[in-house]
């Protein structure tokens, strides 16, 4: 009898995905967990490659956890901590998932500046090579305020993050002229090293034609709506 196929990873943090909105999963979530780190790595040689999967697997588990335990969402901190999904037989938390290996083992709370400086293995073995900071306009918390979530794929994540940042640029940043003064959403604020600080937003906000090409406002942060909304499936990105 020919050994079991092992899904290829990318397609498994797809499947998972598509699973978690429906509020299954269980199928998809065992996969992931008995995947070696070897195929893993295999799975995963470049940032394409890595960026598709885990942003899948922290959205897919995201609904998956608060489908299920919708008042752990009431201690957020202690809920994105816990160390409750297990990826290549390794505990993880979302917190190292999305500082750890999407933003390259960097301090959460750290508004993008300071460095973790002693990663741990599988961190150092599978966070990215480059920092992109498009990944915040991807990766869904479950709060109101939060992006919408789409499957990622290796071949076309770049477009894919440049559509989500446009889109939730757009939808959230109000430029006021006669004040100079935009408002732009939170998650700027909470990252902002991440995107070359007030320069870098500002370029940004440029790049996206929300502000003048020679204009330099002032930055308002708006507010963020941690109200728990679970995705329906939104094809937005």
């Amino acid at each position: 009898m020919p050994p079991p196929t092992v899904p290829n990873p990318v397609d498994l943090s797809v499947s998972f995905l598509e699973a978690s909105r429906r509020g299954e999963g269980a199928f998809e979530r065992r996969q992931l967990a008995r995947i070696s780190r070897d195929e893993l790595a295999s799975a995963l040689p470049d940032d394409h490659h890595g960026e598709a999967f885990w942003i899948n697997v922290y959205n897919a588990y995201i609904q998956l956890l608060l489908r299920g335990q919708p008042a752990a969402y009431r201690h957020r901190g202690r809920f994105f901590a816990k160390r409750q999904l297990i990826v290549a037989r390794k505990r993880l938390s979302l917190n190292d998932i999305e500082h750890g290996i999407l933003r390259r083992s960097m301090f959460g709370y750290s508004l993008g500046y300071v460095p973790n400086p002693f990663p741990g293995k599988f961190e150092r073995r599978f966070r990215l090579e480059h920092r992109d900071p498009r990944v915040h306009f991807a990766l869904n918390c479950g709060a109101r305020s939060c992006p919408p979530i789409a499957a990622y794929t290796p071949g076309e994540v770049d477009q894919q993050l440049d559509r989500a940042t446009s889109s939730y640029l757009r939808s959230e940043t109000k430029y006021d002229p006669a004040n100079d003064v935009v408002r732009v959403p939170r998650i700027l604020s909470w990252f902002r090293g991440d995107f070359g600080g007030k320069k870098g937003i500002l370029n940004l906000l440029r790049q996206q034609q929300l502000i003048p090409e020679a204009a330099t406002p002032t930055l308002k942060f708006g507010t963020y709506d941690w109200a728990l909304t679970l995705d329906e499936d939104d094809d937005r990105a």
